[in-house]
C-alpha cells in the first residue's frame, strides 16, 4: 500500500462532508478516558469503519468512534479510542489520525493515554504533562517517501510537545483536585507490560512514564507544525516498583476513578487554547 497525500485526503473529504463545519481542536483520548466524548454538544458521532482508508480499533476499552461538534466552546473532533503498533498496524499508517485532524483544519491537537509510572516519586492519579519522549523501539512514523503536503523530510522536533500550551495547562491545574507532573514519556511497543529490569532500565535513561501510543501521533503533529499537548494519567506503578502483577483492569479503575476531575480540567483546557 503507498500511502500518497490522495489517500488521507479521502477520509478527511469524507468526515468534513459529514460534520459540516471546520474543527479547531483534535482530541485523542485514550484508555479509560472516553467519557470527555459523551460531553461533546450536538455531536456528529462517525464509527471508524465507515471512513474510507481510516484504521480500525481493536481495544475492547476504545469506542472506535470519531465524535465532532462543540466542546466547552470550541469546535472539536475527537477521537474515542486510537491506533497502536501492538494491533498489527504498521508505524507509517499511525500518521492517519493527527493528518485528519491536520486535513480538517484543526490548528493544534491534545493527545491523552494511560501510562504506567516509573519516577518513584509518581502515583496512580497523577497526571504527568509530557515534556519529552523516548524512543528506542520500532520506526518513525515518517519513514519512506516524504508527502511535502504534510511537512518537510527532515523537521525539528525539540519543541514537538509545545512548551505554551504546557504552561496554560500547568495554570489550568490550579484548584483541580489533580496532582501533575511534567515528564519524559518512554514508548514501549507492547502489547506485554515492561519487565522490572526494562523499567530499572528505562528510568536509568531517564524516562519518567512509560506507554505503548502517543508518540506516532506527536511526531506526525510536529511533521505538520501542529501545536501539541499531551497528558498520561498515570494508572499503575510500572514492573518492580510494587510487588504485585500488572493488569488491564487496574489500568481501566484507575482510569475511573480520575476521569471526571479529568473531564473538568479538559474542559478548562480547552476554554483557554
Amino acid at each position: 500500500m503507498e500511502y500518497t497525500y490522495d489517500f488521507f485526503k479521502t477520509s478527511a473529504d469524507y468526515v468534513r462532508e459529514k460534520i459540516g463545519f471546520e474543527p479547531e481542536i483534535g482530541i485523542i483520548l485514550g484508555s479509560s478516558l472516553g467519557p470527555l466524548a459523551d460531553e461533546v454538544e450536538d455531536p456528529v458521532v462517525i464509527p471508524y469503519e465507515e471512513i474510507p482508508n481510516f484504521l480500525r480499533s481493536t481495544v475492547s476499552t476504545h469506542a472506535g468512534k470519531l465524535i465532532c461538534g462543540k466542546l466547552a466552546g470550541r469546535k472539536v473532533v475527537c477521537m474515542s479510542g486510537r491506533f497502536h503498533y501492538y494491533e498489527g498496524y504498521e508505524f507509517e499508517q499511525l500518521t492517519a489520525p493527527v493528518r485528519l485532524f491536520h486535513l480538517l483544519g484543526c490548528r493544534a491537537c491534545i493527545l491523552t493515554n494511560a501510562a504506567g509510572g516509573v519516577n518513584l516519586d509518581y502515583k496512580p492519579g497523577d497526571i504527568m504533562l509530557i515534556r519529552d519522549q523516548i524512543v528506542l523501539n520500532g520506526a518513525s512514523p515518517l519513514r519512506g517517501k516524504n508527502l511535502p503536503e504534510f511537512g518537510p523530510r527532515f523537521f525539528d522536533v525539540q519543541k514537538m510537545y509545545t512548551p505554551s500550551l504546557r504552561q496554560l495547562a500547568l495554570e489550568c491545574g490550579e484548584g483541580s483536585g489533580l496532582t501533575f507532573h511534567e515528564g519524559t514519556y518512554f514508548y514501549m511497543t507492547g502489547p506485554h507490560f515492561e519487565t522490572p529490569a526494562e523499567i530499572r532500565a528505562i528510568r536509568i535513561l531517564g524516562g519518567d512514564a512509560v506507554g505503548m501510543s502517543t508518540v506516532t501521533e506527536a511526531l506526525t503533529a510536529a511533521h505538520c507544525g501542529m501545536p501539541c499537548l499531551a497528558f498520561s494519567v498515570i494508572t499503575n506503578m510500572a514492573a518492580g516498583v510494587l510487588d504485585q502483577a500488572l493488569t488491564d483492569e487496574e489500568v481501566n479503575e484507575t482510569g475511573k476513578t480520575v476521569s471526571e476531575r479529568l473531564c473538568r480540567y479538559l474542559k478548562k483546557v480547552l476554554e483557554r487554547m
